[in-house]
């Protein structure tokens, strides 16, 4: 299993689709990743010679921003935002939305499951309108 970035990529996999378990590598940033060192996107991961992943190595390191480096990132942008009393800021600190979704229904991932309130609801021997 080649190890790039502190991450064990899957050997049975074609190397373009095992790039992206390195967080910060999707599908355009793999194949661009590839392009650049020369190596044919539809290889498999262990088929690849060391030279290769030292290829992949340098790459990856020298000019993309990946797994703990780039977590830590965007922790401190959110630490940021939340500090300086920004909107988003505020959305980020209550646990809400940030980019503007509704939330009088739907937003449940972001907002956990439903918390019962008294008094909401139809009241007893009101006739529906």
């Amino acid at each position: 299993m080649p190890r790039i970035a502190g991450v064990d990529i899957p050997r049975n996999k074609q190397v373009w689709v095992s790039l992206q378990y390195i967080y910060g590598i999707g599908s355009a940033l793999s194949q661009k990743i590839l392009a650049q060192t020369g190596i044919n996107p539809t290889t498999k991961a262990d088929s690849l010679t060391e030279d290769e992943v030292n290829r992949l190595r340098a790459v990856i390191d020298k000019e993309h921003t990946v797994e703990g480096e780039l977590r830590k990132e965007i922790s401190l942008n959110i630490k940021r935002l939340i500090e300086i009393g920004s909107y988003r800021g505020l959305r980020h600190r209550f646990n809400l939305p940030v980019r503007g979704q509704r939330t009088r229904t739907n937003s449940r991932t972001r907002k956990g499951p439903r918390k019962t309130v008294a008094g909401r609801g139809q009241k007893r021997g009101m006739a529906k309108k």
